[in-house]
């Protein structure tokens, strides 16, 4: 496992590779992050494509991120997060409409859990995902940071 750090706006990500794909990103933070933190720092090819497109996205232009990707989790969570991919930068969903989207309109909440284990936050974006109200709920690098990605993508809160 490979390890990288990336300074922004929100402060210090952190990011694991296996080698060929993004693997995880962790938030500032994040109570996993310091277990890993200096351990395996390296700037491959991954990671510098990875860091060159967040430049943009911190910028406010959409990076159409195109990194490869894996990511461990259920059938029904890569489902989830599959189609986390397929939100447009600057717009929202509900998570009713992510479940309706992946064919399981009752499965709203666990479409929420879901939405809540993504490995790849920024990258498989779900800050993107908002209350049926329109209202921010949950966000496992904080509702100030989802109000700030939010707000970099020109959505008006």
């Amino acid at each position: 496992m490979f390890y990288s750090e990336y300074m922004c706006p929100i402060g210090k990500l952190l990011f694991t590779s296996n080698g060929k794909a993004l693997t995880e990103l962790w938030f500032p933070e994040d109570k996993y992050s310091s277990n890993i933190e200096n351990q395996n720092i390296r700037n491959d090819s991954i990671f510098g494509s990875l860091h060159h497109q967040l430049d943009l996205y911190f910028k406010g232009v959409d990076p159409l991120f195109d990194i490869p990707l894996e990511m461990a989790g259920t059938e029904f969570q890569r489902k989830v997060w599959n189609a986390l991919r397929e939100i447009p930068y600057g717009t929202t969903w509900s998570y009713a409409k992510l479940a309706r989207y992946i064919g399981q309109p009752k499965a709203v909440r666990a479409v929420g859990a879901a939405n809540g284990k993504n490995p790849i936050p920024i990258i498989v974006p779900c800050h993107r995902v908002i209350g049926e109200d329109g209202g921010l709920v949950g966000y496992g690098g904080g509702l100030p940071i989802k109000e700030y990605l939010l707000r970099l993508e020109r959505i008006i809160l």
